[in-house]
């Protein structure tokens, strides 16, 4: 993998004669990169990695991966990456942050650092390791609004939920059962898509085709 396009494979999930393929750059600082190009390139976009300014300002979206959101933040100012990436997202670049990336993108973040950085992409607040440690991950099957295909598997591993969402915020999944059933676990508002699992790494492509189609339409 390089820091240009991302060599291409077989695509089952996308009609080779599509006329489309958007430009969706990874924030390639820290977290699980690889496994969102990957299934971005199934999805019928063309994902490049960033972590510089100029890499940000050529793509037409960017997905911020799970991993540890303090030190993504971190990361963003180091490589000067925070208030460029604010802008866009202001100016209405589509996004979709995955567990970190969720926290990243809210307005405000519960039991985080207090230097910790965020991009108030999303007009929520946000819980951060909200269902536990390493060892409280766990797997669901839930109701994801706006995909069709039944219900989705969902891996969330020291995953947020949301606490908050704004009136302009549409709520696309909750948590079904369990000690935190009803929890907000994905979130949409205008063309910024944020969940709490991580739906990069269960094999159902479905929410990354919502995302690509999202930035087709823009």
């Amino acid at each position: 993998m390089n820091d240009t396009a991302v060599s291409r494979g077989s695509r089952p999930d996308v009609d080779p004669a599509s006329v489309t393929r958007p430009t969706i750059g990874v924030l390639a600082l820290q977290g699980d990169i690889r496994e969102h190009v990957a299934v971005l390139d199934l999805c019928g976009a063309d994902p490049v990695l960033v972590r510089r300014p100029a890499e940000l300002a050529a793509v037409d979206a960017l997905v911020l991966p799970g991993g540890e959101s303090t030190t993504i933040s971190k990361l963003l100012e180091v490589f000067e990456l925070l208030e460029p990436l604010r802008e866009r997202l202001r100016d209405g670049m589509p996004a979709f942050g995955s567990c970190a990336g969720m926290i990243l993108l809210a307005d405000e973040v519960l039991d985080t650092r207090p230097d910790a950085r965020h991009l108030s992409g999303i007009d929520m607040t946000v819980r951060r390791n909200a269902f536990g440690r390493q060892v409280d991950s766990f797997e669901t099957d839930l109701e994801f609004a706006g995909v069709d295909g039944g219900p989705m598997r969902a891996v969330f591993i020291r995953a947020p939920w949301v606490e908050r969402a704004g009136d302009g915020v549409e709520v696309l999944a909750r948590v079904p059962s369990g000690p935190a059933a009803g929890r907000i676990v994905a979130v949409r508002q205008g063309a910024v898509l944020a969940t709490s699992f991580h739906p990069e790494v269960t094999g159902d492509h479905r929410v990354h085709r919502l995302f690509v189609e999202l930035v087709r339409d823009r």
